[in-house]
């Protein structure tokens, strides 16, 4: 239990500081937001939520009964998680953006922009690559994989739905905030920094195993 409670402390400040790096979601609700209304960028926004959470249990599942099965495939996979994160934030460290564009968007009914935000993630591998690689990493031994993995997913949607919520409100500040340079470039910085932490703590662990 200390132990589970360990993997969930360290995982909302991760979880936290990648949501507030602006992305695919970000843009979405952003000019959902813009263009249609604050009702119709609530709506995207719990699509956003549906998506995330379907790819979040279909990894639980996945993971939940591969892992059980096997520590090698465990193993292997906690590798190639830690070898993708480090990857990726190189990659953002050495080319962060330095424009984050939010574009107009259609008018259309609600259903639509719920249907557009759940699709955006659903039709998203990106998606499941990224749960597979980073949640893994903080389920610790001795716990039902499957059920952990699908808790982490719905802290990190929570936290998700509290940031688009932040970003509805707040639309037009932020959206001018998100047109400067040195905060888009910051906050891909922070996040690959973070992405790189995180994988060269999990090579080492390894070592040490």
């Amino acid at each position: 239990m200390h132990s589970a409670m360990a993997s969930l402390i360290a995982f909302v400040p991760a979880a936290i500081l990648l949501t507030l790096a602006p992305g695919l979601d970000t843009a979405l609700v952003l000019r959902t937001a813009v263009a249609e209304g604050p009702r119709k960028a609530v709506l995207a926004g719990l699509g956003i939520a549906v998506g995330c959470l379907t790819w979040a249990a279909l990894v639980a599942v996945g993971l939940g009964a591969l892992l059980a099965a096997s520590t090698l495939a465990y193993t292997m996979l906690r590798w190639l998680g830690a070898a993708y994160l480090v990857w990726m934030g190189v990659k953002m460290l050495r080319h962060p953006r330095r424009a984050f564009a939010v574009e107009s968007a259609e008018a259309g009914k609600g259903s639509a922009a719920f249907a557009r935000g759940a699709l955006t993630n659903l039709l998203n591998p990106k998606v499941g690559v990224f749960y597979v690689s980073f949640l893994p990493q903080f389920v610790p031994h001795g716990v039902p994989v499957a059920p952990f993995i699908l808790l982490l997913g719905a802290i990190h949607v929570g936290i998700g739905l509290v940031w688009l919520a932040c970003l509805i409100a707040a639309t037009r500040p932020i959206a001018r905030l998100l047109h400067r340079s040195a905060v888009v470039q910051t906050l891909d910085r922070v996040t690959g920094g973070l992405f790189v932490a995180f994988g060269v703590a999990l090579a080492v662990d390894f070592r040490r195993a």
